[in-house]
């Protein structure tokens, strides 16, 4: 017999891990209505410069392409929901005031971007547009971290850093632009070699300044570290500013400073952050400020928000207990028929046996019978 082998990085997803997965995503989902969050459905493929545009562009290698037989056109399958979100945002709703949007759906992605995942992660997250300030960010904050907790994680460790103080930093020297790109991929690897090479001919405080934020990691102390050795810039001080508020308002984690992770950098004009477990080598969930997002499709606004996936979050969770559920005989019967209604009504699993077959499931367990008793229906208890 043929294996039916399917594409790396890519799985079936099986009763009781699907069960996992829809019981975190109408938890969250839930969650976040009660925080204001409107619920939208961006279609799984557009055409490719939409997918692509604004924060769509660090997506790119990992964006199926394909044509559409209609148009003649390049499509896109989305990699990720922000850009959609945003579109949106701008295009289709046209609101003056904020917005609180949320979103779950699968997304599909040419390579796996991390250690052990999918390449289609069921994307979950929430975005505010319309706000420029802090409140905005700790909300999503708040929230990002609230998911985590509701789904049973714990241990979670927020790592926080911000745009703010490379950007800061090359306003205040701008004949170092053009090394913008370079110095950001050093300052991700932490390459403090590379970026001593890069930066020999820079300014004496802004070159100083450079090769300190490899070292600025840690805990909350490195923000005060951070005053001490980098330049007294507006930017920069804000920004540590907002470190510092964000970092005090994480409650339920334990909070990380590391001013060179500047993953997604390109497109965050803000506070980024990433939350961790321990044994887990990706990023549970993934936020931050991203105010030019909307640029692209004509209507600039300020937004921030995060995203999650929910396979990677479920696959951390034990398996759940399989539900009680009541074994049922097959049958035309008017009274068992309502008394089957009637036990489902109740929000009772019945199983109806079919004829002459018996029933395989790893997802319920039959611990009681629905069997005859003097013309009624009536349970019955079954020993293990």
């Amino acid at each position: 017999m043929q294996n039916w082998l399917l594409p790396e990085y890519i799985a079936d997803v099986l009763p009781a891990e699907a069960r996992k997965i829809e019981e975190l995503r109408r938890v969250i989902l839930d969650n976040f209505r009660l925080y204001g969050y409107e619920l939208i459905m961006p279609p799984m493929l557009e055409y490719l410069e939409s997918l692509l545009t604004g924060a769509g562009q660090d997506t790119d290698l990992y964006t199926f392409r394909l044509i559409d037989q209609l148009s003649g056109r390049t499509m896109g399958i989305r990699a990720d929901m922000t850009p959609q979100v945003a579109r949106i945002d701008a295009h289709l709703l046209n609101r003056t005031s904020v917005t609180r949007l949320c979103y779950a759906g699968s997304v599909l992605h040419a390579r796996p971007s991390g250690l052990y995942a999918t390449r289609e992660p069921l994307q979950i997250g929430a975005e505010i547009y319309g706000h420029a300030g802090l409140e905005s960010d700790a909300e999503i904050q708040e929230l990002a971290l609230v998911s985590l907790q509701l789904a049973g994680i714990s241990g979670i460790c927020m790592d926080l850093c911000h745009a703010g103080v490379l950007r800061a930093l090359i306003a205040n020297e701008p004949s170092i632009q053009k090394h913008e790109s370079a110095l950001f991929s050093l300052l991700e690897a932490k390459d403090i070699s590379g970026i001593a090479e890069l930066t020999v001919d820079f300014d004496t405080t802004t070159r100083n300044a450079l090769l300190a934020l490899p070292e600025l990691y840690g805990d909350v102390s490195v923000i005060a570290r951070a005053r001490a050795v980098l330049p007294q810039l507006s930017g920069i001080t804000k920004s540590l500013d907002e470190l510092e508020t964000l970092a005090n308002m994480a409650e339920g984690a334990t909070v990380t400073i590391d001013l060179a992770d500047l993953r997604g950098y390109h497109y965050h004009s803000g506070v980024m952050f990433a939350a961790y477990v321990p044994g887990l080598p990706n990023a549970l969930a993934r936020g931050g400020r991203y105010d030019h997002v909307g640029e692209a499709f004509g209507r600039a606004r300020p937004a921030t928000g995060f995203s999650m996936d929910l396979r990677e979050l479920a696959r951390l969770l034990p398996c759940a207990e399989p539900k009680r559920s009541i074994r049922a005989p097959w049958g035309k019967s008017p009274e068992l028929r309502a008394r089957i209604s009637e036990l489902r009504s109740e929000g009772e699993v019945v199983i109806q046996s079919m004829p002459g077959q018996g029933n395989e499931q790893d997802e319920f367990d039959c611990d009681r019978e629905l069997v005859p008793d003097n013309g009624n229906w009536t349970l019955k208890n079954l020993s293990n």
